[in-house]
């Protein structure tokens, strides 16, 4: 059976930290930068930040420690940290 190899590409990336999770203006502006929005909620008592993305797939979620990608046509998703680790490195 044949191999195949992912072909070579640059991607935009930021990552979703909890300083920016923290912070109203930051997380607001990363939810822009990826034309999604931000989400409040409360777990064990405890307020939670999401920023939800519009894909082809759904809505998806990115948390915090989370990386968010703009792909090659200009669509966003996120990407949990250990894939996007193992997935790309810094051009």
């Amino acid at each position: 059976m044949p191999l195949f190899r992912k072909k070579p590409i640059e991607i935009v990336a930021k990552q979703f930290t909890s300083e920016v999770a923290e912070n109203d203006q930051d997380i607001i502006e990363l939810a822009q930068w990826c034309n999604g929005g931000v989400n409040w909620s409360v777990n064990n008592n405890k307020q939670q930040r999401n920023i939800l993305i519009k894909t082809s797939e759904g809505t998806m979620k990115a948390s915090v420690g989370d990386w968010i990608i703009r792909g090659i046509k200009g669509e966003f998703y996120p990407c949990k940290p250990d894939i996007f680790e193992e997935t790309y490195e810094e051009a």
